[in-house]
């Protein structure tokens, strides 16, 4: 029979995922200690983040003074052919002369009408934005890990569950095939055998191949090479008394898509300070240092030159009228900072809507896992009577086979059940801004 072929590899391949569950754990600690050195998300955001670091220092608000200097040389070789008015001449030829020159300026803004504090301040709320948008990639991050890791190990729950239901259905095809050489079954049952048996098969390779894909794509959020094979922890640990109003207010303090729409807010408001601040008089001083020697040609009244000169000043600048531009600006930086407040506002709200929805998913979610969980139950109490009243000839193939499916299907939907409730769990305290401190 084809069934024949089909058993060997079956067993070969159930061996071979045998032999893969000797492969090293990947805990949950690991899994988020390797994403965090290798994610490639995470890492550009560091590099963003060290930006922004670079941009907030006092080096680049304009609070310190430009400094510059410059220097100069020239050589000049003449050749002259000089005639007089009594006839007489004189020639020179190669004469050389020289000049060197070299000064140090500095300018400082005393005062420029409190632009550069303000723009100051908004470099560094770009920076705790970067802040703050590096752990929502972690955040992120992390939500996707444990999503995929969980989904890793319903898969490897699901293949042991449709593994055992395997081995019971390949007892039952050898048990019908034994049964009707003796004379007890007739053929249809092997064929029913062998058909259900078949039919669990393809089930389980097909959990075997979602398995390994599920891997692969795990293994690239770790940032790793894509082959590396792995088992995974299937114990689940669910956050103990989760409070709705508290997730609310941590929410409020800490979700990191309003932090970040409440920095833009703040920083629209300095944008407002930094226009307001062309219109004031800017105060400024500047100096310069010289030096210049000049070496003259033999024949000249002087043989060389020396000179130094210091320079200090101080210079007024005010806006009077720049055509309106500066106008146009600050109420353009007004409306800027309207529409900023009209976004947190909406994601205020939003955020308030995602928290009651993912609440009302988490309990749902927590109720049909302890009913699966009954039912689960019930369901293994039923398939031990069934095997029992089977192996005894009480009831025919296809009742004790319609008791093992039972009894699968709830072992796969108690599975779906439960890493669904973690799943929404994972969703509530990434809203709440506390992912990052969850114990997993």
């Amino acid at each position: 029979m084809k069934i024949n072929k089909l058993i060997y590899v079956v067993v070969g391949l159930i061996w071979a995922t045998t032999e893969s569950k000797a492969q090293e754990i990947l805990t949950k600690a690991d899994a988020v200690s390797i994403a965090l050195e290798n994610n490639f998300d995470i890492r550009a955001a560091s590099n963003d983040l060290e930006i922004s670091e670079n941009n907030a220092k006092i080096t680049n608000s304009g609070y310190l003074p430009n400094v510059s200097g410059t220097a100069g040389t020239s050589q000049t070789r003449t050749d002259s052919d000089l005639t007089f008015s009594d006839g007489s001449s004189i020639v020179n030829d190669g004469v050389n002369s020289s000049g060197s020159n070299a000064s140090l300026n500095m300018d400082y803004t005393i005062f420029d009408g409190f632009g550069r504090k303000y723009d100051y301040k908004r470099l560094q709320e770009n920076y705790n934005l970067s802040e703050i948008q590096a752990r929502a990639v972690m955040e992120n991050t992390l939500v996707n890990l444990f999503i995929s890791y969980y989904e890793i190990a319903r898969l490897t729950e699901n293949e042991l569950n449709q593994k055992e239901t395997l081995d019971i259905s390949r007892e039952r095809w050898l048990r019908a095939k034994y049964s009707f050489e003796f004379g007890q079954n007739s053929q249809l049952d092997i064929l029913n055998a062998e058909v259900d048996y078949n039919t669990d098969s393809i089930n389980y390779l097909t959990i075997v191949q979602q398995l390994k894909n599920e891997k692969r794509n795990l293994n690239l959020l770790l940032g790793r090479d894509v082959s590396v094979d792995f088992g995974v922890d299937t114990l689940l640990a669910f956050e103990n008394n989760l409070d709705y109003q508290a997730l609310e207010a941590s929410a409020k303090e800490k979700n990191a898509a309003l932090n970040v729409e409440q920095g833009l807010l703040r920083n629209s408001q300095y944008n407002i300070k930094v226009e307001n601040s062309a219109i004031i008089p800017k105060i400024g001083i500047n100096s310069s240092y010289g030096w210049n020697n000049n070496q003259f040609a033999p024949g000249n009244f002087l043989s060389e030159s020396t000179s130094t000169a210091l320079n200090v000043g101080a210079t007024l600048t005010w806006n009077i009228f720049d055509g309106g531009r500066s106008n146009t600006q600050r109420q353009n930086a007004k409306l800027a900072m309207e529409n900023q407040q009209i976004n947190v506002e909406r994601t205020e709200l939003d955020l308030e809507r995602q928290i009651q929805n993912a609440w009302t998913v988490y309990q749902t979610a927590l109720f049909v896992m302890q009913a699966e969980q009954k039912n689960l139950q019930t369901n293994h109490l039923n398939f031990d009577r069934s095997k029992e009243q089977y192996g005894f000839g009480l009831i025919t193939s296809i009742e004790f086979r319609q008791a093992q499916f039972n009894l699968l299907t709830a072992n796969l939907n108690f599975n779906q059940a439960k890493y669904s409730a973690k799943n929404a769990e994972l969703v509530l305290l990434q809203l709440s801004g506390t992912i990052l401190d969850a114990k997993f």
